[in-house]
């Protein structure tokens, strides 16, 4: 007979794919809360992170042509508010099981030089499962690469947690000789945040976008097919 967290496991997880996400995980978080930029107070509640995707329109990625455009950053906003709905609906299923709940929006930035928010989406997803961090510093699931965004809500409630990937981008390079901002280095700890910051300065300049986004190493990662 499944245990309690299986059984919880399976009811989140048919939860969040009915409602229309592409990936689903679940995160051990106790390890790296300490990082998180919340409030002290719910800390000792946040041991475990629901983690949802949502993959991006290849279509919206195939008009990006060295420079991202207003459908592309349409479309990544459009994709956000997609997962911070399904992240309440999550929220408020869990809450009525009457256990804890809080769901993280899928974009806050709190820093845009530091490029911080209030949690790393990315490091949970890893911990979930999800996909591994990649040359291009965001995670890579070997189905979608890198064209997806994320959500995830955190909870008290019993489930089954995940183990991270792992797999690697191995021999690829390709976000490596696409990137115009030179941020992007064989090593994946290498990462130039600041490069890829000051390049997302120069494509928000002249408004072609109204914030910070790029999108050319996402539309050439292709995972692991």
């Amino acid at each position: 007979m499944p245990s309690a967290a299986q059984i919880n496991y399976n009811r989140l997880k048919k939860l969040c794919l009915d409602s229309g996400a592409d990936l689903f995980g679940v995160a051990d978080i106790s390890g790296i809360k300490k990082d998180f930029l919340l409030s002290p107070e719910i800390m000792p509640k946040c041991n475990t992170a629901v983690v949802l995707g949502a993959g991006l329109c290849r279509g919206v990625l195939e008009d990006i042509n060295g420079a991202p455009t207003r459908l592309y950053f349409h479309h990544y906003k459009i994709v956000n508010s997609f997962l911070d709905m399904t992240a309440f609906k999550l929220a408020g299923f869990i809450q009525k099981q009457g256990y804890f709940s809080l769901p993280i929006p899928a974009t806050q930035i709190v820093d845009w030089k530091k490029q911080s928010a209030h949690l790393s989406h990315k490091k949970i997803g890893y911990l979930a499962g999800i996909g591994w961090i990649g040359r291009n510093n965001l995670l890579v699931n070997k189905t979608l690469g890198s064209a997806f965004r994320l959500t995830c809500v955190l909870t008290d409630i019993p489930v089954k947690k995940d183990n991270p990937s792992k797999d690697n981008c191995a021999k690829c390079r390709r976000c490596v000789n696409v990137c115009p901002g030179k941020a992007i280095q064989e090593n994946p700890g290498d990462f130039d945040h600041m490069k890829c910051f000051e390049q997302m300065k120069i494509f928000q300049g002249p408004r072609q976008v109204e914030q910070y986004v790029c999108g050319i190493c996402i539309k050439v990662c292709g995972g692991k097919k």
